[in-house]
């Protein structure tokens, strides 16, 4: 969330002051669910300008962009939204949750949304998906929408695609629309004041041959909720710039994602040359399906993330470990 210059407006009790649209860009907070909050939750209290429109001052600004971050972090709106400022920010100082409060999305509604996103992305209706995503993205958070409805969504539609049902440029579009969404998401919160990086410090790749991305951009969401530091290469790294990237950037975690289609023996191979050159201190982390299904034949000191909600667990412990005495 990049810092927006605030409007003019006549009068508030303190300047200067925020229209509602002005609120809405800063901090990805609607203009609706901006209401809604006034008279459920009494926050925010805007004043009116000479016109009667709302108008906030950068006080409340700064206290809704804590609210948006620990939103995306998966606590509810009726436990943060009423809270003063010293204990949101105590919130955001016990750092991440390693399990989103909010409760899961309930089985028979996450049906009925992924099939009515299928049916949008069947009739080449990718603008509708992606309005849908990003107002769950509002409602419900960063961490319980890629897990409840992204996560599931690639897989349907992957299964989608193999039935037939869905053309392979349908199926470019979706992964376009997760990644432009999950994007900006990501960058609001790189962008979100007094979010600091911290360790571990993580590269992102994938080896050559597999060129699905949407695996590690899931994982990379829960590592922006966790405030780590990311080095993203994209796909199809050499082994060998994956060795040379891990020593000269300095990273502590070497992360890689595998889709359903890695073979055995190559998945193998790969991770047994790669955990031999990589440093003993870089920690080799694998996801995806392709991961999980052999994950029994992988070799020392190479751990599986099971799922993208798995990360914040992995970076736990990994701090836990790396504590300072």
């Amino acid at each position: 969330m990049s810092e927006q210059q605030p409007s003019d407006a006549s009068s508030t009790d303190q300047a200067p002051t925020w229209t509602i649209a002005d609120v809405e860009r800063d901090t990805g907070i609607g203009k609706d669910t901006l209401r809604v909050w006034e008279r459920r939750y009494g926050f925010p209290r805007p004043g009116r300008d000479a016109h009667g429109d709302r108008c906030y001052d950068t006080a409340q600004v700064q206290r809704l962009r804590l609210i948006r971050r620990l939103l995306d972090l998966g606590h509810r709106p009726g436990r943060v939204v009423g809270l003063p400022l010293t204990a949101l920010q105590d919130l955001a100082a016990r750092g991440p949750r390693v399990e989103p409060s909010t409760a899961p999305t309930p089985p028979h509604a996450q049906a009925t949304v992924l099939a009515q996103w299928l049916d949008w992305l069947e009739a080449d209706q990718g603008e509708r998906v992606q309005q849908a995503l990003r107002a769950s993205l509002q409602q419900h958070g960063l961490a319980q929408t890629v897990q409840t409805l992204v996560a599931p969504m690639c897989v349907a539609v992957g299964e989608a695609w193999a039935q037939g049902r869905l053309g392979v440029y349908q199926e470019h579009l979706w992964t376009e629309v997760v990644q432009r969404t999950l994007r900006e998401a990501i960058a609001a919160l790189d962008a979100a004041p007094g979010t600091p990086k911290q360790a571990p410090r993580v590269l992102l790749t994938t080896t050559p041959g597999e060129p699905h991305l949407l695996g590690l951009l899931m994982a990379e969401c829960f590592l922006a909720l966790q405030g780590c530091e990311r080095v993203v290469l994209g796909a199809q790294t050499p082994l060998i710039d994956i060795v040379t990237a891990a020593r000269r950037l300095a990273v502590d975690v070497v992360g890689l994602s595998y889709s359903a289609y890695v073979g055995r023996r190559d998945l193998v191979d790969e991770l047994v040359q790669l955990r031999a050159r990589l440093p003993d201190n870089v920690a080799l982390w694998v996801g995806g399906a392709g991961a999980q299904r052999h994950g029994r034949a992988l070799p020392p000191g190479v751990d599986v993330v099971a799922q993208a909600g798995d990360v914040a667990r992995r970076v736990h412990a990994w701090r836990a470990r790396h504590r300072p005495a």
